[in-house]
């Protein structure tokens, strides 16, 4: 006899694909636990009637209740939907949920099949059930990749079964991405309906529907394994064939947009990095604090090496909440010119350091906005000790580098012996000193005193050496800035932009020109942002805007890596017939 609830159950599915109804294809399919109490009854039926040895049967039970319909020639079919509810039987009667590592193989086996079953005929029906499994297989994926105690196995095996120099491994987190970039790749290549992915009522048609939930998933999990290439093929095709953005709900544009703003600002794209989190702070809803402050947070640091700092409005908004003492002290150095507080504070040891790597954007603070550091130390020099020039004497205001070298000097060596300057250490508080001293600091010796030689030491001609110690040498002081260094900074400066003016090598001077008619001081030390904004490329790669124009009487989209059909091209120079 043959089991009620199963043949009751594959009659539902049978009426679903009939009605084409894919939301409701995806409540029926369900594998989270806790089951219904009917799936259990299923589960249990399949143990008794469908072991794991009764294969073919339970395959042929599948067919006498699947509809027919046509073969497609994307590798979607009637059988691959058919080994899919299979698959998904094996999975509901098999599964230990103890075992996570077994699981999650079972899992990313069925979405595997699951994609596969998605054909023009079955994919508007089928798409939803494999949003559904990605969501589910992410999760997993990534919820075990923060337990390796359990994937520990895994990765001695991979060691042990390959060259690891000749190919990179795949992570378990990078292996489930895999699987469901297939399903992205589907969403993108649909064929059905018009050449530019959009309906009569401006919504994208068919599997298309899918493309940004599929990617903001594969990105999801590139971001977590670190897979930056990885994320950059996904830009790379949303940007060459999907329909425009805007056509799309508000939640996968925001996501979509995050991502490509973290991708461009890990890749060093920071101008385009804050066009991308900008639009996507501005399209997330103001009730989901938490997306809102991890948008903000990227954005905030875009801008900050950008010469733009954030208004105090900003820093009231609920998602801003803590972020205000973060990063006040970084525009504060940046306005002041005080290379001694930027040095100290974006320093691995400081107080904040661990916050920042965490996020990943300690270095890019660091390395990108001293510049902009120095850029206020020459406008705070010209303004302590410049000459404003005579314009009816032609003479233009200059300002001596001697003394930019001299606050130069003066604050690095604060930041590397931070006690000398501004007396005892303070107590220490969550783990840091407020003043601690720079790891440099031991080379350096006040009032120009040399470190006394340790007799004992130099006796020692013969002694033991550490082999790994035999080719060491004695580490050098630290570099301070000399004028050759000033002046070359100061270079750098003007051919940025970011100040006006030439220098003179004879006497160290710089000079700003234009300043006939206007302040020297608003000449030649221009706003940081309005110079970097001025010449920046607007275009953001991966972010389809709007539909790209067609080329010749080919149409729709055309671009590179498009497929464009000939089979109506005729030999040049054959007339039409």
């Amino acid at each position: 006899m043959s089991p009620p609830t199963i043949d009751k159950f594959l009659s539902e599915i049978a009426r679903i694909i009939h009605d084409k109804d894919g939301a409701q294809l995806q409540e029926f399919l369900i594998i989270e636990p806790p089951l219904p109490p009917l799936y259990n009854q299923i589960v249990s039926e399949l143990r008794q009637a469908y072991p794991a040895s009764s294969h073919n049967a339970l395959e042929t039970r599948c067919k006498s209740f699947i509809p027919g319909y046509d073969e497609s020639e994307d590798g979607g079919s009637r059988s691959s939907f058919i080994t899919f509810m299979v698959k998904y039987f094996a999975f509901l009667r098999d599964v230990n949920v103890d075992d996570l590592v077994e699981t999650h193989d079972m899992l990313k086996a069925l979405l595997n099949q699951c994609i596969l079953a998605l054909s023009s005929f079955m994919g508007l029906v089928v798409l939803p059930t494999v949003i559904s499994l990605s969501r589910t297989l992410a999760r997993l994926a990534i919820g075990l990749d923060r337990r390796p105690d359990l994937i520990a196995h895994l990765t001695q095996r991979s060691n042990e079964g390959g060259n690891e120099e000749a190919a990179e491994r795949i992570t378990l987190v990078e292996g489930s991405a895999n699987v469901i970039r297939e399903a992205f790749k589907k969403c993108l290549s649909e064929r059905s309906g018009g050449v530019s992915g959009v309906d009569s009522q401006g919504k994208p048609e068919g599997r298309r529907t899918g493309i940004y939930l599929t990617a903001n998933l594969c990105l999801k999990l590139f971001f977590h394994c670190r897979k930056l290439r990885s994320a950059e093929q996904i830009f790379g095709n949303i940007y060459q064939q999907s329909p425009p953005l805007a056509l799309f709900p508000a939640s996968q544009r925001v996501t979509f947009l995050y991502y490509l703003g973290r991708y461009l600002f890990a890749n060093g794209h920071f101008f385009r990095a804050q066009l991308a989190l900008q639009a996507a702070y501005n399209q997330c809803h103001a009730q989901f604090l938490s997306q809102r402050r991890h948008i903000l947070i990227y954005l905030v640091t875009s801008n900050l090496i950008l010469g733009r700092f954030p208004s105090t409005k900003l820093w009231q908004n609920p998602e801003a909440a803590g972020l205000q003492e973060i990063f006040e002290p970084i525009c504060v150095a940046i306005a002041r010119g005080d290379l001694a507080s930027f040095r100290r504070y974006l320093d691995v040891d400081s107080e904040h350091a661990e916050w920042f790597l965490r996020r990943r954007i300690l270095l890019q603070l660091s390395n990108r906005c001293e510049i902009l550091v120095w850029r206020s130390l020459a406008r705070r020099t010209f303004m302590l000790s410049g000459s404003h020039g005579d314009a009816a004497n032609k003479k233009a205001p200059t300002m001596n580098l001697q003394d930019m070298l001299t606050l130069a000097l003066y604050l690095e060596r604060k930041a590397l012996l931070p006690r000398v300057y501004d007396g005892p250490a303070k107590p220490i508080t969550n783990g840091h000193s407020a003043q601690r001293a720079h790891t440099n600091s031991i080379f350096i010796f006040p009032n120009g005193s040399t470190p006394k030689t340790n007799t004992d030491d130099a006796a020692l001609t013969n002694g033991y050496t550490d082999p790994d110690l035999e080719d060491a040498v004695d580490p050098a002081p630290p570099i301070l800035p000399t004028m050759e260094v000033v002046e070359s900074i100061v270079a750098s400066l003007v051919e940025q932009d970011l100040l006006h003016g030439f220098i003179s090598h004879s006497s160290h001077r710089f000079a700003i020109t234009g300043a006939k008619n206007a302040p020297a001081l608003q000449v030649g030390f221009p706003k940081m942002w309005d110079v970097i904004e001025a010449k920046a490329n607007k275009e953001v790669p991966g972010w389809v805007k709007e539909e790209k124009k067609s080329l010749g009487g080919l149409g729709g989209n055309f671009g590179p890596g498009m497929v464009v059909n000939l089979s109506g091209a005729r030999p040049v120079g054959v007339a039409p017939g």
